[in-house]
C-alpha cells in the first residue's frame, strides 16, 4: 500500500531509542526524511547507525535536545526546516516522567512532569503548525501511554499527564480538522524497551520480590500473554501519519495486547 509518505518532513521526539527508534525506522523505510531528537548524542549516533542500516540512502537527522527547554525545541524545528523542509509529519514523545505515588512526590517532581511530557507537546505542535495550515495538509501523532486511560498508582504524574494528553488529541484534531491536518494520540501498553525495564524493577522492588516473577504476574494481566515487539506500535504511527489515515483524527488508540479493559 502506497502511503503518501514518500519524501515528506518528518519529526520524531525521543527517538533514540526504544518506541521512538522504531517509529523513526519505519517512517524511514517508506521514504520520509526523519529528524530525530534525544537527550543523549551518543545514544543519538549509535540510533543514526541502526537507522542507516535499515534504510540504506534514507535522508536522517538527529539534534541532541531536552525537550523540556523550548529553546532546545525551536532549535531542532529550525535545523529540521534548513536540512529537509517544514515538517508536514510530527510525533511528539518523551521519557517517562518521575515515577512514585502521590504522596511521595514534591512540586518540583511535578513542575518537571508537566513541561516534559505536556509542555513539550504544546511548544512542538505551536512551531509546526504555521507550515501545516499554509500547506493545507500535517500529521500529528502524541506517543502517550495506556495509564491515560488506566492510571497505575506508581506512575501518578503520567497518569495524570498522559489523560491530558488525549484531551489536547481531541481538541487540536477538531480545531485543526478544517486545515487538512489530523491529530490522534496512540496509547502503547506493555513493550520490551528501556522504559519498561525500569517500572518492572521499581513494581518488583515494592512488591519484595525479583524483576521476573512481577513480568510473569504481569504477562498474565496481557490477554496477548507477551510484551509488544516496538515495530509493531511503529506500523500503527505510521498509519496515522499517512495520507491513508485522512478521515482518523481525534482517536486515542490502544496498542496494548488487549489490556485496558474500558470499551472507550
Amino acid at each position: 500500500m502506497e502511503l503518501g509518505i514518500r519524501g515528506r518532513t518528518a519529526m520524531v521526539a525521543a527517538a533514540s531509542k526504544g518506541l521512538g527508534r522504531a517509529v523513526a525506522a519505519a517512517l524511514l523505510r517508506e521514504g520520509a526524511r526523519v529528524s530525530i531528537a534525544a537527550r543523549s548524542q551518543a545514544n543519538l549516533d549509535a540510533a543514526e547507525r541502526e537507522l542507516r542500516a535499515g534504510a540504506p540512502g534514507g535522508e536522517i537527522l538527529t539534534v541532541p535536545i531536552d525537550v523540556a527547554r523550548a529553546e532546545d525545541l525551536a532549535r531542532w524545528h529550525d535545523l529540521t526546516r534548513e536540512r529537509f523542509a517544514d515538517p508536514s509529519l510530527l510525533v511528539t514523545s518523551t521519557g517517562g516522567p518521575p515515577a512514585g505515588r502521590f504522596q511521595d512526590l514534591g512540586e518540583d517532581q511535578w513542575r518537571a512532569g508537566v513541561d516534559g511530557v505536556l509542555m513539550n507537546v504544546v511548544r512542538l505542535c505551536r512551531l509546526v503548525l504555521p507550515a501545516m495550515r499554509a500547506a493545507r495538509f500535517g500529521r500529528i501523532v502524541h506517543l502517550t501511554s495506556f495509564v491515560a486511560k488506566q492510571p497505575l498508582g506508581l506512575l501518578t504524574i503520567s497518569s495524570t499527564l498522559r489523560a491530558g494528553l488525549s484531551a489536547l488529541t481531541k481538541s487540536m484534531a477538531t480545531e485543526l480538522a478544517p486545515d487538512g491536518i489530523t491529530v490522534n494520540a496512540v496509547l502503547p501498553g506493555h513493550f520490551r524497551t528501556d522504559r519498561q525495564t525500569e517500572v518492572n524493577e521499581l513494581r518488583a522492588a515494592a512488591l519484595g520480590i525479583t524483576r521476573a516473577q512481577w513480568e510473569e504476574r504481569l504477562l498474565a494481566e496481557i490477554p496477548a500473554r507477551r510484551f509488544g515487539d516496538p515495530g509493531e506500535l511503529a506500523e500503527v504511527i505510521t498509519f496515522l501519519a499517512s495520507e491513508r489515515a485522512s478521515y482518523v483524527t481525534g482517536t486515542s488508540i490502544q496498542v496494548d495486547g488487549g489490556l485496558v479493559g474500558g470499551t472507550f
